[in-house]
């Protein structure tokens, strides 16, 4: 993927302000940056001998370019998303909290120059990123976070903008956190602060620091989504700041995971994607004559990472750390009697989905619960579970939730999961998964994909329903009763398992049932730990999982599509075109 576009107005240039000391002459800027990374730091797995790309790889990759256009000359940057989704950060956030830890170590030894803070950041809480932050601060290299605004002072909890000197010029790289993260997280994980929306603050950000520090070059880092310019959705305003914001030149995003370039006369964006896949590589050049820029000119691209071009003064240097984890993650907890595959969960009832409704409803004092496939495409062998095999099982540091929900919400909540899951099926031969003929960014996945995200489909433990395909959203659940026997009473009122992020709002199910969100520390009657350390701590009270035991219907009741003969040859067709056969 490449684009350039070259650009020679100096009034528009001159407009958007420059360095006051600049001397004539051509100077280049390189940016480099990473994001989502989510602990994809050792190049191995921990188990077997798979390699996977890795910071040792993208080491390997951006001291490639630093030799080549001189390391004087390049801006390292990261979007978020560091301290969740690896047995690593795992590690170094909840178990050696000791030792330094291990992230701000390896940033200082890449030689990056500025981060942005991420949502899965702020998941693991204040007693981690404080630290991590503190530790970030010595090095030159903090978070970085505009837009998180302290509730007692209205001052930003992380710093604003940091400045760096490369290729001759003053480079101001201002930092934002996604805005929306009270539909991800509970607000213990973030007390004492609000997030404002970024594209609505940026702008006066960017003139404040032009203002007073008067760079010759602003870059701004947001951990949000490209989107689609359209300024509806706060999950991804990268495209909204591209297209509004004045006087930034580099835009520099991520948290959707889409590997994405682009490049105008007057900024650029660069989306990395995630987990070390592709370094986001730019290039700025400046033309100066008579102490003003008369032309700027962008280049932006990715640089395909690969996995075994490795910096091994890095691997050497860290492989004490490496260990640790890797006999932490190695220990066995217990033992496998079924095949966890998630891919098995789209067509109906699997051993995956039934095991967490089976750790929800195991939390006092649940009645319901609401669980999905948490991995696009996961798979877990029956035999000895070894730790490592839970972030396999469990990736997320959520947490559980109880809520009161009444009957009626809790079918209009059913309504809306399957609705992003299904579509309606008038004749044979349709599709009933709701997916199209497109590779997935996200996932890799070539060929066909689901419209939706997989993690949004959620199905009920606790009772006895079944989904009709043919039948329109609104009328295609119908329950039969409570997993015991009981009656189902759509006017009475039941405590629900569910996540964190899915009770903070994420994926909308909440608000589409009819639940203000916003208030929903009014219905929570429980929270637990995280559901990983339930699903652990089951494990070392009964040592196995059983597939009799998880799947036991008078636990987790029973669901299905129907009519069977219409769904079941349509849903096989529809899970061979995604996974094949």
């Amino acid at each position: 993927m490449n684009t350039r576009f070259l650009a020679f107005s100096a009034a528009c240039l001159l407009l958007l302000g420059c360095g006051h000391r600049l001397r004539d002459g051509e100077y280049t800027l390189t940016v480099l940056s990473t994001n989502d990374v989510h602990g994809a730091w050792f190049d191995s797995t921990y188990t077997g001998s798979r390699v996977r790309k890795s910071l040792f790889a993208a080491k390997y990759c951006i001291d490639s370019v630093r030799v080549a256009d001189g390391a004087q000359n390049v801006l390292l940057v990261d979007a978020g998303d560091c301290l969740q989704g690896d047995n690593a950060v795992y590690y170094f956030n909840y178990v050696d909290t000791l030792s330094p830890h291990l992230f701000p170590r390896l940033m200082k030894y890449m030689g990056y120059d500025a981060i942005a803070w991420g949502n899965h950041d702020v998941e693991t809480g204040h007693a981690v990123y404080d630290r991590v932050q503190r530790e970030l601060v010595k090095d030159g290299i903090p978070f970085l976070a505009a837009n998180a605004v302290r509730n007692d002072n209205g001052k930003s909890y992380f710093p604003q903008y940091k400045l760096v000197d490369k290729a001759g010029l003053r480079i101001a790289v201002l930092g934002y956190e996604n805005a929306n993260i009270r539909s991800w997280l509970s607000e213990e994980l973030w007390s004492g602060m609000h997030f404002e929306p970024i594209a609505g603050r940026i702008q006066a950000d960017v003139d404040y620091v032009r203002r007073k520090e008067r760079p010759d070059v602003v870059v701004a880092i947001v951990h949000s989504g490209t989107g689609a310019g359209d300024g509806t959705n706060p999950e991804s305003e990268a495209m909204d700041v591209f297209n509004l914001v004045k006087g930034v030149d580099w835009v520099i995003c991520g948290h959707d995971h889409r590997p994405y370039v682009e490049a105008r006369d007057s900024c650029a964006l660069l989306n990395s994607g995630s987990h070390c896949r592709y370094l986001a590589h730019g290039k700025l050049r400046l033309r100066v004559e008579k102490g003003a820029v008369v032309e700027r000119s962008y280049e932006a691209d990715l640089i395909p990472i690969k996995a075994r071009l490795v910096d091994t003064a890095m691997r050497a240097l860290f492989r004490p750390e490496f260990e640790a984890v890797r006999e932490f993650t190695l220990r066995e907890v217990g033992v496998l009697n079924v095949d966890l595959r998630t891919r098995d969960a789209y067509i109906g009832m699997s051993p995956y989905v039934n095991l967490i409704h089976t750790l929800c409803l195991g939390q006092e004092p649940a009645q319901l619960s609401f669980a999905a496939p948490l991995t696009y495409n996961g798979n877990v062998d029956a035999g000895i579970l070894r730790f490592n095999d839970l972030f396999t099982i469990y990736p997320f540091e959520n947490q559980l939730f109880i809520i009161t929900m009444t009957g009626e919400e809790i079918l209009r909540y059913l309504e809306a999961s399957y609705d992003r899951w299904i579509q309606t099926v008038s004749r044979p031969g349709e599709h009933v998964l709701k997916i199209v003929p497109r590779s997935d960014a996200r996932t890799q996945q070539k060929g066909w994909s689901f419209v939706g995200r997989s993690y949004n489909f959620d199905s009920a433990g606790g009772l006895n329903y079944t989904v009709d395909v043919t039948k329109p959203r609104g009328e295609r659940i119908s329950v039969s009763s409570m997993a015991d026997g009981s009656a189902f009473d759509p006017a009475g009122t039941y405590n629900v398992a569910m996540t964190s992020y899915r009770a903070s709002g994420g994926g909308s199910l909440l608000e589409e049932a009819g639940i203000d969100t916003d208030d929903i520390d009014s219905r929570v009657v429980a929270r637990y730990p995280e559901i990983r350390n339930i699903l652990y701590d089951y494990l070392l009270k009964n040592g196995s999982i059983d597939p009799e035991v998880i799947s036991d219907p008078s636990v987790i009741g029973t669901w299905k599509f129907i009519p069977e003969k219409t769904a079941g040859p349509a849903l096989k067709a529809d899970l061979e075109l995604l996974f094949g056969k």
